[in-house]
């Protein structure tokens, strides 16, 4: 599938350490998924990107249902759908105050002691939530 965008790549979304460790297939086959990871990279993830001026890693990305059930996930995870992924950097709750500054539509934006996890949705429905992991102890936005 190759390039994404500028910075992120389609392999990112479908790596998963857990699906190789496993043996699950995690390529993206459907059209609306690969629709949805485009619309979330580049209307939050690449802006993100761009703005934090360093790296940002895709922990979690795409979950095919099989995928999302071994890592324990909800079955409505926006992750099946294409909609969410989990950004690894070396300050979350900057990154987070970075995206809330830029006033970013997303859906969900969930703060974790490593990451942040970003939701979006292209038919425009986004919720503008913050949600704090419980493992999260450090100061909120």
């Amino acid at each position: 599938m190759g390039t994404l965008s500028k910075n992120f790549d389609w392999k990112e979304f479908e790596k998963s350490d857990t699906a190789t460790r496993l043996h699950i297939n995690n390529a993206i086959t459907s059209w609306e998924v690969r629709d949805n990871i485009k619309a979330l990279v580049e209307d939050v993830l690449q802006p993100l990107r761009d703005a934090w001026g360093g790296p940002l890693f895709i922990n979690s990305g795409y979950r095919c249902l099989e995928l999302n059930k071994a890592v324990g996930g909800v079955p409505t995870s926006q992750h099946v759908l294409g909609q969410a992924c989990d950004v690894g950097c070396t300050d979350p709750l900057a990154l987070a105050k970075l995206a809330k500054m830029m006033k970013l539509d997303y859906d969900q934006m969930g703060i974790y002691p490593s990451f942040v996890h970003f939701s979006y949705r292209r038919d425009g429905a986004n919720r503008n939530q913050i949600f704090y992991s419980a493992k999260y102890k450090g100061p909120k936005i």
